[in-house]
């Protein structure tokens, strides 16, 4: 187990380099393997999430160069093996090569994939589609196999704006025969990433980013490169920290126009920020405004920062109301809060916020991947030293973290023990 200790209240100052967004690496990577060729993804961040996906790509046969921040993925002599259950409860992400194997091999056998405990989180969209595509999806007990003769284009109605099983859906889709429509679709930038790769390696994908998408299938894909786009989730965290104990830090490398309902919202508390292009420039704020924040899916306040923002919400004047409407298990972060002396009532996926209270040092555990964020960020702007246990959570999801904070100013390491 790795743990991260802090001495807080340092002052952040310099910049950071936010990297590619990890909701969007955990699905290109398994999207490689629908190309019979060699594919380059960039910018690619280095988190433990990535190096459990190369696993299983090394499982499936597939030739991987990692050199930096790019990853060659030759997925010509991939093999369809089943996954075995070590390696898909590593990630949640696991459950892309269902879509992907699926498209390619008309089969895939693996296990129900592993992450965050932050729901139940069902896959029952994602099998829906693949059944509505003319695929057989039987269970047992962990285990999925899902295979078709042949993959035919469908109408897909999606009960609930799922990314998970939109992305799944568009990669048994590509390789369909005839056309097929998503409807409901998630509309998250990640999947305009995803989907500007698909069709640079030949599928024929429009309306990715709205909440139709319409896919005609083509027989064969073959290799492309796509960057990944900036990880709104890391650079809205960092925003955050910025606004909380910021002395003109630089979040740079941040595209504005994919957090613009977290930026409004921090201005309506009233930080100081500066928007440039490809950067936020942020200043401490001693006067935080109390506001509500309500997590729903994109465009809107996204759930994955709904944790870091509470601890923004401890020091707004007044009451704050937080609502999470994604995910039932989204609120272990807030004993741990609680314990560091933030006055905090909640319940199930509501909580209100009493502030400002002044936070202390203390020993914590993080319960899943923005858990871990939310502790770290509060652990900066305490009295003494915090203790975040479980640090491993943090590692899935936020590249070089430890040396990013360090290289602006804040006392922290981590340590395993």
């Amino acid at each position: 187990m790795k743990r991260i200790i802090i001495e807080g209240n340092k002052t952040l100052s310099g910049t950071i380099k936010i990297g590619g967004a990890k909701n969007s690496a955990v699905a290109l990577i398994p999207a490689a393997i629908l190309a019979e060729g060699t594919s380059v993804i960039k910018n690619v961040p280095n988190i433990s999430d990535k190096d459990a996906l190369l696993e299983i790509l090394n499982l499936l046969n597939v030739q991987v160069t990692d050199e930096k921040n790019a990853l060659i993925i030759n997925a010509k002599e991939a093999q369809n093996k089943l996954i075995t259950e070590n390696l898909s409860n590593k990630l949640r992400a696991s459950y892309y090569f269902m879509g992907a194997l699926l498209g390619r091999f008309k089969k895939v056998e693996m296990y129900f994939p592993g992450g965050c405990n932050i729901g139940s989180r069902p896959i029952d969209l994602h099998l829906k589609g693949f059944e509505a595509l003319g695929a057989k999806v039987k269970r047992k007990k962990s285990k999925y196999i899902i295979e078709a003769k042949e993959l035919k284009g469908a109408d897909i109605y999606l009960d609930f704006a799922s990314v998970g099983a939109t992305i799944n859906i568009l990669f048994a889709a590509v390789l369909a025969t005839g056309k097929t429509v998503i409807h409901n679709a998630a509309r998250e930038v990640e999947i305009e990433n995803i989907a500007k790769f698909l069709n640079k390696m030949g599928a024929k994908i429009k309306g990715a980013g709205t909440e139709t998408i319409k896919i005609t299938g083509v027989k064969k894909l073959n290799g492309a490169t796509i960057n990944v786009i900036p990880d709104r989730i890391e650079a809205g965290t960092y925003i955050i920290m910025g606004a909380l104990i910021g002395k003109n830090l630089i979040v740079d490398g941040v595209n504005p126009n994919h957090l613009k309902v977290v930026l409004n919202k921090l201005k309506e508390m009233g930080v100081k920020m500066k928007i440039n292009r490809h950067q936020v420039i942020l200043n401490k704020c001693d006067k935080l405004k109390a506001v509500n924040v309500r997590t729903v899916v994109y465009p809107g306040f996204p759930t994955d920062l709904g944790q870091p923002v509470s601890v923004l919400l401890t020091q707004a004047e007044g009451v704050s109301q937080f609502e999470e409407t994604i995910f039932e298990n989204r609120m272990g972060h807030v004993p741990n809060l609680q314990k560091m002396g933030a006055k905090i009532e909640y319940e199930r996926q509501h909580a209100i916020f009493y502030g400002p209270n002044k936070l202390h040092g203390a020993e914590l555990t993080a319960t899943d991947l923005r858990s871990g964020a939310a502790l770290v960020t509060a652990g900066l702007i305490a009295d003494g030293t915090t203790i975040i246990n479980d640090a491993d959570h943090i590692l899935r999801g936020y590249e070089r973290i430890i040396t990013k904070l360090s290289d602006v100013g804040a006392k922290i390491e981590i340590e395993e023990v």
